[in-house]
């Protein structure tokens, strides 16, 4: 069993989390599991997992495994060589979706470098199939970088979901550190190449981006990476406390105060962002439906 993380101090009291709905928490992981589907809920440890589940009804689907073939010093998701790809899987989310009488799902995937697609074709056969079962339901993808393939990304994006999110996690300073696989302007250039895609064939699309704070970041930082943000036309933005899963993770430098948070959000709306999620307990897809209708 991993240790527990060291912490700056106790866990401040908004940072604490009310339970509710343990009944309809447990109806939810039932269903996840026989479906036999994997939920970023659970690997990352979110804090909000129970009021998704059990308020909300809605569970982000992590597509291709829980094995990702990079290392970033954050995530709670096991790092190896993954398994094969299941070609059932998008079909069987499709049907989990209509299950929960979703009406907006959220899916995303571990990282698939030794896929020649990484991953792209999975991800637009699973809008397809949720598109034919559940024809109302809104969906957000949360893609990694595909190894900056522009192919990759048309295949998505010509799949035609709500929303594009894709990650850059942390600012510029911090990449060798937490996201060592990965490329902190290759990020920007994916959710640069979403924006053409929406400016060009696909208006009511939302290009969207996240970042942890407390990863040893400045203030400064976080407001230059908002601007980068919106240099690449993205549309909506999360901001949410880093909290590190375990001892073996990188170590949470401080914590934020909800008063920076504000300040991220507002400062945010000054820029132009359409919707700015800022807050401790924020996650990228933490009302998700919301950020997306406005």
């Amino acid at each position: 069993m991993a240790r527990p993380p060291v912490l700056p101090g106790p866990r401040p009291d908004w940072l604490k989390i009310k339970v509710p709905a343990p009944e309809v928490v447990a109806e939810v992981e039932a269903l996840v599991r026989s479906n036999r589907l994997v939920t970023v809920c659970e690997e990352a440890r979110c804090p909000n997992l129970h009021e998704c589940w059990g308020i909300h009804r809605t569970a982000t689907f992590m597509l291709l495994g829980d094995v990702c073939t990079r290392h970033c010093g954050f995530c709670n998701v096991g790092k190896g060589r993954p398994g094969e790809v299941d070609p059932g899987e998008p079909q069987r989310v499709a049907e989990a979706v209509a299950s929960l009488g979703l009406a907006f799902a959220v899916v995303t995937s571990v990282n698939r470098d030794d896929l020649p697609d990484g991953g792209a074709a999975h991800f637009a056969a699973t809008i397809r199939w949720i598109r034919t079962l559940v024809p109302a339901c809104g969906v957000e993808v949360l893609i990694p970088d595909f190894s900056g393939s522009e192919a990759c990304l048309a295949t998505v994006l010509e799949a035609a979901p709500q929303v594009l999110n894709h990650n850059v996690e942390t600012v510029e300073r911090l990449y060798k550190r937490v996201r060592p696989d990965a490329d902190y302007g290759q990020s920007l250039r994916v959710l640069a190449g979403a924006a053409r895609h929406r400016d060009a064939a696909a208006p009511d699309l939302r290009v969207k981006s996240g970042i942890m704070v407390g990863l040893g970041e400045t203030p400064e930082e976080v407001l230059e990476l908002m601007g980068h943000w919106r240099a690449a036309s993205v549309d909506i933005a999360t901001l949410g406390q880093y909290l590190p899963p375990s001892a073996l993770h990188l170590p949470l430098e401080r914590y934020v105060e909800p008063a920076e948070f504000e300040m991220y959000r507002r400062k945010g709306l000054e820029m132009g962002f359409q919707r700015v999620e800022s807050g401790p307990l924020v996650r990228s897809s933490y009302h998700a439906q919301d950020s997306y209708q406005g």
